[in-house]
């Protein structure tokens, strides 16, 4: 490291030496180029967004700081006013504004974005941006924003991307060289802590790998033979118990431990802090509330002390009254005792304080949810995996190596611990094997998400223009991702067509008699494979219908397959693409059946009467019922015929006729010439459906771009002409940030707000951003006919819009939601938090504390928006008055 430079001047005020790859990005910054840097989490990346913010500051310019979520940005700000004083350094978090005219701001990355659109003066001898946790562009619901600011930001300005390892670093970086221009790609797959992973099995605690066995010459890690052949051990006795009398043949050894043995066994071993993640909310409460019935207690009394006071510092802005339906005594007794939960539905101030605790070593036991894997600085020295599969918003699915590893990381404090833990709790059904596939890959692609919208698209045209904006979508990195996989299609496609042609010379050109007789034959095949897809529909549809029929005890017959024989339903099932009835075969088998186990419709045989409680898990209870099926009389059906075709198909007639017909059939050499042929025919369809997916993919950004401008300007959001341009209600509506943004700007122009109080325009503005987490019961449609009358329009105009959508092949704006309605009604109207906390799980859908702040300050946001949007000045004037009604108790404390 060269004397007198920025870099040696900056690492003389730092307590430790730097890594090389700090080293090597910090340089090429201060040689002028932008940085993005690839390492591991804990590695230490923001070292390098430190010196970015540092380089600003000498050069007498400024530096934004950019975090995808608030309590990072709150995190980071402390950090950077404990170095450089409260005067230098600013926080915007959209409901928080703090010293925005600093050299140094730390914000939102949706902030930044909306400064860009804004052409907000306060981006004026901006030096640097540090865009913290860039990786979060794979986000499908807010990863857009992150590649519109690197789009949108100027040129001049340097670019400083930190990301967790991803496994395309060098294709993301090929892409910001081709956007930012001079970009140095820095990739440290190095972790600064050793991390060692273990299986926790009963009470004992293995190694994953067998720490004898060093890999060396590409050898593979090997798993811990003890771990392998105690869990097939565990396997046997559990086979051998299901045999045997409840209790005999079971060593207590096996038996899986509670949570508070699970975090005194880690205690016992010299594992904590400890981070259990839990998928779930409810599941890290239930964990908590565990703990605390538990007599484990990992504090002192000096710490139980100190806790408190920093319990008090976080919560001493909150309502006395509001304290008993917060849950905050039992919150305070689980942290004294050095327990604690941290999720999303946590009230922000208890949040906070858990992350101080936390990092302050006074909580030792953590139960979080994934959220708090996203660059939260709370690291441990172990992080327990209760589960490898987790539910994605769709589905319960196997966590990916890229999750297990970001999660993993948070183990391992640089400077306090000497390596970190990884433990894995096991159950029947987790292999060693799988878990060492996860713990050994470090497969993490970065995928872009960014899609044009209406907001996007309007500020953009506004900007710079249609034409100008179309080429930006198209400069997107999801765009340089599809026109990658495009290049390997067209060298297909070219490879394929050569040898088409060689083809063809060989059947004797494209004009010849034989080439057009396997024209005909590929013709005659193609119909009979149409035909047999569609017996095959029409088959499946018979027995989907059949299946959706079947009732609580009829007994069937499944006709074929390994399950063949005679089955009771246990527990119907109606779907109408997909019915899985529950059954129980005469052999024992309990489980779900298809379509695919019925090649004919399935018809009941008969009925059995069932007790109202079938204990199909146990093998008893399969055993007692099997035999009772088979003593019903009811004999299963023969394998079924297949059936007779009906009347042939007269073009499959016509063709075979022709065939019979052409010179060529005649041919000696015919069937030779007509395996030619069949290549051919192989070889053409798959180049056909290469070009059908070029054809799809090539400028499919700007395809959706256009179609949005249509949209737009037929609705009168944008001017046509030879330049088309944004009219005065497209201006609104690109000032307008949130998911249903069209919406909302429809309904500030034809009046649909106009006329409700400030606490009835809260409630109609809820349903445009709250989202139920699950499908309940959204029954709640308003507590006064204003906001009953306002909601009805409001989805009239949404199903309008949704039309408009479907005709111009354009993503849907999702649908209006009500579930926070009356809650958010009470709550702007001076009720309690227990009223509306009460008013928001009416229909069904338990709400926490926390959510009910996050979702009152995103109605806040838009309530914001919508005052500074609405051509009614009535509705803006509501919409002041009702975030001020908003913005109090719980609500106001998590605002500052």
């Amino acid at each position: 490291m060269r004397s007198g430079t920025q870099l040696d001047a900056f690492t003389r005020q730092l307590s430790f030496p730097l890594d090389p790859f700090q080293i090597e990005a910090c340089a090429a910054l201060e040689a002028g180029h932008g940085v993005l840097v690839c390492a591991p989490t804990g590695a230490g990346k923001t070292v390098v967004g430190e010196f970015a913010v540092h380089l600003a500051l000498e050069s007498g310019r400024k530096c934004f700081y950019t975090t995808p979520i608030k309590a990072l940005s709150n995190q980071k700000y402390a950090d950077l006013t404990g170095r450089y004083g409260k005067d230098a350094v600013g926080l915007l978090t959209g409901d928080t504004s703090i010293n925005s005219d600093a050299p140094v701001v730390v914000m939102t990355t949706e902030v930044l974005r909306n400064m860009l659109y804004a052409e907000s003066p306060t981006l004026l001898g901006l030096s640097h941006v540090v865009m913290d946790e860039v990786h979060f562009l794979a986000d499908r619901f807010r990863g857009a924003v992150w590649e519109e600011v690197i789009l949108n930001l100027p040129e001049e300005v340097r670019l400083v991307s930190l990301s967790a390892t991803v496994s395309n670093a060098e294709e993301f970086g090929a892409w910001m060289e081709a956007v930012r221009g001079d970009t140095t790609i820095v990739v440290d797959e190095t972790r600064p802590i050793p991390l060692w992973q273990h299986v926790l099995v009963g009470r004992r605690l293995f190694d994953l790998f067998d720490a004898k066995v060093t890999p060396t010459g590409g050898r593979e890690l090997v798993i811990d033979p003890d771990l392998v052949s105690h869990v097939k051990r565990r396997l046997a006795l559990d086979r051998m118990d299901s045999w045997e009398p409840r209790g005999r043949g079971r060593s207590s050894d096996f038996r899986p431990l509670t949570r508070p043995e699970v975090v005194a066994r880690l205690d016992e071993e010299g594992l904590l802090p400890a981070i259990t993640f839990i998928f779930s909310r409810a599941g890290c409460e239930a964990a908590l509330s565990q703990c605390v019935r538990s007599r484990l207690r990992l504090t002192t009394p000096e710490q139980t002390a100190r806790i408190r006071e920093i319990v008090e510092k976080h919560t001493r802005g909150l309502p006395r009254a509001d304290l008993e339906v917060l849950g905050y005594w039992s919150w305070r007794e689980a942290l004294e005792r050095g327990f604690a939960a941290h999720h999303a539905g946590m009230l922000p101030a208890f949040r906070e304080a858990v992350e101080e605790l936390f990092v302050a070593g006074l909580v030792r036991a953590v139960f979080a949810t994934e959220t708090l894997a996203l660059g939260i600085n709370m690291p441990a020295r172990s992080v327990v995996l209760e589960r490898l599969v987790k539910y994605n918003g769709d589905t319960h699915a196997e966590l990916t190596p890229g999750e297990y590893t970001q999660l993993t990381g948070r183990a391992g404090r640089r400077g306090i611990d000497v390596e970190g833990h990884a433990v894995v709790l096991w159950r029947p059904g987790v292999e060693p094997v799988d878990v060492a596939g996860l713990a050994s890959t470090r497969t993490f692609p970065l995928r872009s998400s960014f899609r044009p919208g209406y907001n996007m698209s309007i500020n953009l045209i506004d900007r710079m223009g249609a034409a100008q904006s179309r080429a930006l979508s198209e400069r997107s990195f999801a765009q340089f991702q599809a026109d990658r996989s495009v290049v390997g299609w067209t060298r297909g496609i070219e490879r394929n067509e050569r040898a088409l042609g060689e083809l063809r010379e060989r059947l004797g050109g494209a004009d010849g008699e034989m080439f057009e007789y396997i024209r005909l034959r590929e013709r005659l095949r193609s119909r009979e494979r149409l035909l047999e897809r569609q017996k095959r529909a029409d088959r499946r549809g018979a027995a989907v219908q059949s299946l959706a029929a079947l009732r609580r005890g009829d007994v069937v017959g499944i006709p074929v397959g390994k399950r063949s024989g005679l089955a009771v339903v246990l527990e119907p099932d109606q779907d109408r693409d997909d019915p899985r009835p529950l059954v129980l075969t005469e052999h024992k088998w309990a489980g779900r059946i298809g379509a695919a186990d019925f090649p004919v419709p399935a018809h009941p045989l008969g009925r059995m009467r069932l007790p109202r409680h079938v204990d199909h898990r146990t093998a008893r209870g399969r055993r007692d019922l099997a035999s009772a099926l088979r003593s019903t009389g009811i004999n299963a059906p023969r394998k079924p015929k297949r059936a007779k075709s009906g009347r042939e198909d007269a073009e499959v007639v016509e063709l075979r006729k022709a065939l019979r017909a052409h010179p060529c059939h005649s041919r000696s050499d015919r069937e030779q010439m007509c395996r030619v042929g069949e290549r051919y025919n192989r070889l053409d369809r798959e180049t056909e459906s290469m070009r059908q997916k070029v054809a799809a993919t090539t400028n499919s950004l700007a395809r959706t771009f256009d179609r949005i401008v249509a949209l737009l300007t037929e609705w009168g959001y944008i001017a046509a002409g030879e330049q088309p341009e944004a009219t005065e209600e497209g201006r609104r509506l690109g000032r307008i940030y949130c998911e249903s943004d069209l919406l909302v700007a429809e309904c500030l122009r034809r009046g649909v707000w106009t006329g409700l109080t400030p606490a009835e325009l809260a409630a109609v503005v809820s349903c445009v951003v709250y989202e139920s987490r699950q499908d309940a019961d959204a029954t709640d449609r308003g507590p006064t006919a204003a906001i009953r009358g306002a909601m009805a329009e409001t989805v009239r105009v949404w199903g309008e819009i949704r039309a408009e959508e479907v005709r111009h092949k354009l993503p849907p704006t999702r649908e209006p939601d009500g579930g926070f309605v009356t809650a958010i009604y009470q709550w702007a109207g001076e009720a309690s938090l227990v009223d509306a906390l009460v008013s928001a799980g009416s229909g069904g859908k338990e709400l926490s504390a926390g959510d009910f702040v996050r979702w009152c300050r995103q109605v806040i946001d838009l309530l914001d928006q919508v005052q500074s949007t609405a051509p009614d000045p009535s509705v803006a004037k509501a919409a002041a008055q009702a975030v001020g009604s908003i913005r109090r108790g719980v609500v106001a404390v998590a605002a500052t």
